[in-house]
């Protein structure tokens, strides 16, 4: 499976800005800077977070992610700080009922990988509830939005005949990336969050429930950047994890039926 680099994320948007009518130098230009400023310092691997969280607690709930880097937990520097481990203590805490934690989630992948992250889970395999988030990577390589969707759409009508009650977070905004200049990071905004309403329609139309990362979670990586992010200034760091772990432990409770509330920024799935 293919893995891209952060800093080459850089260089793709300066690709769109030019095929938008942006001035190609300006974006070459300030392309050159984003690779100097955020490098790549955590590699390509993310830590291995999979296990039975709150073993004690028996009874086990199935807990899959699929997705990219964010999904896989790049940026967290110890296995309970990752999204999935996050979000696993935080449903054992609110269930108290263990978390068997399975990420199949791959650092660099664009939508397009879903269905190989699901075609590499052993066949016996039934999670009872799958979160994707995915999209980042489908912007910054030019991936057409529709493209993008029906691989999001797709993989959740797989993972809903397994039994799976899907969420889906949307694609976070790529303008809260400091690193990135202006124009440049406009530019990866406007399309972040195109990508992301198209994404929550393709979700509650295919059965899932939808959490808008951008809005629940984006103004705190926009105000507090240097909390919220680690240390490639691109992933989140542990405190970033932590907040986009809220945001989804409330949705997976939702989507289980287990609160009758509908939380922020959360979206439910369309009547059959």
């Amino acid at each position: 499976m293919r893995k891209r680099t952060v800093a080459g994320a850089a260089v793709v948007l300066a690709g769109l800005g030019v095929t938008a009518g942006g001035g190609r130098e300006l974006l070459r230009r300030q392309a050159a800077i984003a690779r100097r400023r955020i490098g790549k310092p955590l590699g390509e691997d993310a830590i291995d977070a999979d296990k039975v969280w709150k073993k004690t607690y028996g009874d086990p709930l199935r807990l899959l992610l699929l997705g990219d880097s964010i999904a896989a937990g790049l940026g967290a520097e110890r296995r309970k700080d990752t999204l999935g481990a996050r979000v696993a203590r935080g449903l054992a805490k609110e269930l108290h009922r263990s978390v068997d934690l399975r990420t199949a989630a791959v650092v660099g992948s664009e939508s397009s990988a879903l269905a190989g992250q699901l075609d590499g889970l052993p066949a016996s395999y039934r999670p009872d509830v799958a979160i994707i988030v995915i999209g980042g990577n489908d912007v910054t390589h030019r991936v057409p939005v529709g493209e993008s969707v029906r691989h999001l759409e797709d993989a959740i009508t797989r993972l809903r005949v397994l039994g799976a009650v899907v969420v889906v977070g949307t694609c976070p905004d790529l303008g809260a990336l400091r690193e990135v200049p202006q124009p440049l990071r406009a530019l990866g905004s406007r399309m972040s969050r195109q990508l992301a309403i198209a994404q929550r329609d393709a979700a509650v139309r295919s059965g899932a429930h939808a959490v808008a990362l951008a809005t629940i979670v984006g103004p705190f990586f926009i105000t507090n950047p240097d909390e919220m992010f680690s240390l490639d200034r691109f992933h989140p760091s542990a405190l970033g994890y932590k907040r986009t772990a809220k945001a989804f432990v409330p949705s997976v409770l939702t989507a289980l039926g287990l609160r009758d509330d509908v939380p922020f920024g959360h979206h439910l799935p369309r009547p059959a």
